[in-house]
């Protein structure tokens, strides 16, 4: 089986209810792209995105563990759902982004 369809998931200020939605289709593989102001706002989202045919579901670490696992407990484990992690050495730099 290839991956044709996938999802990711990013917090972005200033997104709309419901998600900034973009999708890039090569033909070969579409990618929905979803821009969400709070990582709860991501529960909805990921559920939206099994029931659209996504194969796995990626989040940008502004989600961090706890919202990963709930996102992931949201969709009953039906796709693989991956998280960004940062090493230590950009823990200040990432502190810094988010406050």
């Amino acid at each position: 089986m290839a991956l044709t369809h996938f999802g990711f998931l990013y917090t972005a200020p200033g997104s709309t209810a419901g998600g900034d939605v973009s999708v890039v289709d090569t033909g070969e593989c579409r990618s929905v792209l979803v821009g969400v102001r709070k990582p709860e706002e991501g529960i909805e989202v990921a559920r939206r995105l099994v029931s659209e045919g996504v194969q796995l579901i990626e989040l940008c670490g502004g989600f961090g563990p706890v919202w990963t696992g709930r996102i992931i407990e949201a969709i009953d484990g039906a796709v693989p759902v991956g998280a960004v992690g940062y090493g230590p050495e950009a823990v200040d730099q990432v502190h810094a982004i988010f406050s």
